[in-house]
């Protein structure tokens, strides 16, 4: 009888666990998606463009909302029109760029209109961690992808197992340029999708034709040490939140 009881109790305990793990997740991932945007570029002669975006800075009562992308998705630098949309609200606003690095792929865009919740910064992780993206692959709907840090940024011949990110092994694909890379336990962004690395496959039946595949799990991103130094460059340090 008294066994029977303890594993009641145990069975209640573990499952009361496992309820508050996955609510907390839920909370986190509801506190980060707000902050995602969805950017297009429609470019002269009808070319269009797709990218991802955080929200990293904002004044509510103008409603008015600093953007900060990847600098390739404005290249390149051709008459366009930008255009930003949140998963929160319906339609979409125009931007205007701000600012692009030469240095970095990092760019900022503005756009009044929406009243979206900035991202706070965390720069230092740690080989492992869990990590949330959110981004629009293909330029479609909002997309949450889990994955862990993978790579630090390291000096030759340093084995870093903690300090700034590099990449992580969850997949993206075209469109999540920009996307923000989040600490799963915190909600704090620790860097932006840059790229990914790719294969180049042969198509069947056409020897002549290679497509370039994206490799599973390597995801570059931007880190938020690198993020901070392009806004002090550019003369925007103050939009940074941490």
């Amino acid at each position: 009888m008294r066994t029977s009881a303890l594993c009641l109790a145990v069975g209640v305990l573990l499952s009361g666990c496992a309820s508050s793990g996955s609510s907390d997740r839920a909370d986190v991932i509801r506190r980060i998606l707000p902050s995602a945007v969805q950017l297009r570029s429609e470019r002269e002669g009808g070319g269009r463009r797709a990218a991802s975006g955080v929200v990293l800075a904002a004044d509510s009562g103008a409603k008015h909302c600093w953007i900060l992308t990847t600098r390739h998705f404005l290249d390149p630098a051709i008459p366009q029109e930008l255009y930003v949309a949140s998963p929160t609200r319906k339609g979409r606003v125009k931007a205007s760029v701000t600012a692009e690095s030469a240095d970095v792929d990092l760019a900022v865009i503005e756009v009044t209109g929406i009243d979206l919740p900035p991202v706070k910064l965390k720069e230092v992780v740690r080989l492992g961690d869990e990590v949330w993206v959110a981004a629009f692959p293909w330029g479609r709907q909002i997309t949450v992808v889990s994955g862990v840090v993978s790579q630090l940024r390291a000096e030759e011949g340093e084995l870093a197992v903690e300090g700034t990110i590099h990449m992580v092994d969850a997949s993206v694909s075209y469109g999540a340029s920009g996307g923000g890379v989040f600490d799963a336990e915190s909600g704090a962004l620790v860097g932006i999708v840059e790229g990914y690395r790719t294969a180049h496959v042969s198509v069947p039946d056409k020897p002549d034709r290679v497509m370039q595949v994206p490799v599973a799990g390597e995801t570059t991103v931007i880190p938020v040490s690198a993020i901070l130094n392009f806004l002090s460059a550019s003369g925007l340090a103050g939009l940074a939140a941490r």
